[in-house]
C-alpha cells in the first residue's frame, strides 16, 4: 500500500486491529476445540463415566458422536489448510 492509502485508512486502524485480534482468538479456539489430544481425553472421560454408570447409553452415544465429529472435522480442517 502506498503512503496516501495508509494515511487515508489510519482512522480505521483500531477497527482493523480489533478484527485481527478477534480472528486470532477464533483460530486459537478452533485449534483447541479440534485438537485430537483434547478430544481423545474427553472420549476417555466419557467411557469412564459410562462404565461407572454416571452416563446412560443414550447420552454416551450422543456425546461420542459429537466427539467423533469433532475429530473428523479437525482432520478435514487440517487437510484443507495445509
Amino acid at each position: 500500500m502506498g503512503l496516501l492509502t495508509e494515511v487515508l485508512l489510519l482512522p480505521a486502524a483500531p477497527l482493523r486491529g480489533t478484527v485481527w485480534v478477534l480472528r486470532q482468538v477464533v483460530e486459537e479456539a478452533e485449534r483447541q476445540y479440534y485438537d485430537p489430544a483434547v478430544v481423545h481425553r474427553e472420549l476417555a472421560r466419557l467411557v469412564e463415566a459410562f462404565e461407572s454408570g454416571e452416563v446412560d447409553e443414550t447420552e454416551f452415544d450422543r456425546r461420542e458422536d459429537e466427539l467423533l465429529a469433532r475429530l473428523e472435522g479437525g482432520a478435514r480442517t487440517r487437510w484443507t489448510t495445509e
